[in-house]
């Protein structure tokens, strides 16, 4: 296909694109106003996302109250330190951007990927910097036959072409099928994801340090898990990027 071809091409894409949004106009995923670009947010919805900025634990990313040096730990990551070296998410998760996450990943509304995907470029600048794979988190394939996509392989794929990083979609594998986490207490999440994941064997994660993405960070027994199978297949280390962490008791998954 030539230049011209190509062109032609995207014109014609451009111009459809045009068409749709004239007779069905794109609404704010949040608010449902009309928004100007399709996977955009009105301005109200914007505001009232709650975006995580310093200062939070220098480990896991979890939003501090007050002003702490910049390598201050929480009392969990002292306690008991993850497996993975640092953990980054870019927003708090409520009701907010609860319905925003909810939308992206049971409501087919994939449009949300570029909006969603430069939200956590910029929260995990400094991670994603020293990464050179990223990898989703993985769903089992029957879930992935319901669900028809992984929303944690869309971010990555995102994410690998905005920073011009490497990305192995299927890099890592579930290889039993989990229960939902959602109302699990810690523990009871921990015990559902062991031994729920395995490197694909026709991947190599070698020597490599891995930017694992998920969609939301809870207790983060889903990403431990997923760092143990890494570094135990030869990972020098694992950092993990999430668009959302919940910041309070209150469990909205």
């Amino acid at each position: 296909m030539n230049r011209v071809m190509i062109a032609d091409s995207k014109e014609k894409r451009a111009i459809w694109l045009r068409v749709i949004d004239l007779i069905l106009p794109p609404r704010c995923a949040i608010s449902g106003e009309i928004v100007p670009v399709q996977g955009t947010l009105s301005p109200e919805a914007w505001q009232s996302l709650r975006f995580i900025a310093v200062p939070f634990c220098a480990c896991c990313g979890y939003p501090f109250e007050f002003e702490t040096e910049k390598s201050s730990l929480c009392g969990p990551c002292l306690s008991e330190p993850p497996p993975f070296s640092t953990a980054r998410a870019a927003l708090a998760y409520d009701e907010a951007s609860r319905n925003l996450i909810l939308r992206f990943k049971h409501g087919d509304h994939l449009q949300l990927a570029p909006t969603l995907v430069p939200m956590m470029v910029r929260a995990g600048g400094e991670v994603i910097s020293g990464a050179d794979l990223v990898i989703p988190v993985p769903l089992h394939r029957w879930r992935l036959l319901s669900r028809r996509y992984n929303q944690a392989a869309l971010l990555a794929i995102g994410i690998g072409k905005a920073t011009g990083k490497a990305v192995l979609p299927d890099g890592l594998l579930r290889i039993r099928a989990t229960l939902s986490q959602g109302h699990k207490g810690a523990r009871d999440r921990a015990a559902n994801v062991h031994n729920a994941f395995a490197v694909n064997p026709r991947r190599s994660v070698a020597g490599k340090t891995i930017l694992l993405v998920d969609d939301v960070y809870t207790t983060g027994a889903t990403v431990k898990e997923c760092t143990e199978v890494l570094l135990k297949a030869g990972a020098k280390a694992v950092h993990v990027l999430a668009i959302a962490r919940v910041v309070k008791s209150t469990d909205f998954s």
